[in-house]
């Protein structure tokens, strides 16, 4: 499986790991099928009781959807397909806490999965941005799960200026996206710390916490959402300009801010 799963029986924490370095842990349909399939079986082992979710390599934590995979759409314009949207705990109905942790890249689809973790631990090199606008494509989902992390008129910045302009983990922690930031190849480590706590503490009482905060937050994102797909359908270039646009990426320069 592509993401790795490793269980610490006695502190109760385990490490979900996307394993695709090569990839720079872009998730495939393949990956997004077991990642939610991982969720689930958390769902089911009470020896866990917190989880931290890292990317493998090193350069990225996740870079979204692989841009060679291929979602079948259905021809109905009231019908669209995302499989980013069953990658995250919350969307496979887990209330375990889940704490992230980010080394080098997070970008566009990475969001599923921050947007769903209860915090983010980053080290000192993360970088955090959102290319959607820079491809001809909306930031729909991506936009929705981050204006609830962050001030509007950051996220705003960060999908609006897309592959030119990377948020630094520095200015992440600043605007409180990131609750800590590390040494370079330190967030995993500080991540499990976190978790390692949390798991200690009485589950119920630690899992009706998770509930209550994803609360706060599901009818935002519930009225976000529906109106996501038309937006992109709206919105979005044909395929072929976006791949023309794509092909043309590493001519551009960007700043990290």
């Amino acid at each position: 499986m592509s993401p790795r799963l490793g269980i610490d029986e006695d502190t109760g924490v385990a490490v979900v790991t996307l394993d695709r370095p090569e990839r720079l842990n872009a998730i495939d349909l393949e990956t997004a099928r077991e990642l939610a399939e991982v969720w689930r079986a958390l769902r089911f082992d009470d020896s866990v009781r917190a989880v931290v979710l890292a990317g493998a390599g090193g350069r990225a934590f996740c870079t979204g959807i692989d841009r060679d995979a291929v979602v079948p759409q259905p021809g109905s314009p009231y019908m669209q397909d995302d499989p980013l949207l069953t990658v995250g705990p919350k969307a496979n109905d887990l209330w375990k806490p889940v704490v992230a942790a980010v080394e080098g890249m997070a970008c566009g689809g990475a969001f599923y999965l921050l947007g769903e973790c209860e915090f983010i631990v980053a080290g000192a090199e993360a970088v955090f941005f959102d290319p959607h606008t820079t491809y001809g494509m909306v930031s729909a989902y991506e936009s929705v799960l981050m204006a609830q992390r962050m001030p509007y008129g950051e996220v705003a910045r960060m999908m609006l200026m897309g592959a030119a302009e990377r948020m630094s983990a520095r200015r992440a922690h600043e605007i409180g996206l990131v609750s800590e930031l590390t040494e370079a190849g330190r967030a995993l480590e500080a991540a499990v710390a976190c978790a390692t706590v949390v798991a200690g503490y009485p589950a119920a009482a630690v899992q009706g916490t998770v509930r209550a905060l994803w609360t706060a937050k599901e009818a935002s994102l519930a009225a976000g959402f529906a109106q996501a797909p038309h937006l992109v359908a709206l919105g979005n270039l044909p395929g072929e300009q976006q791949a023309e646009l794509f092909a043309g990426r590493r001519a551009r320069g960007f700043g990290v801010r």
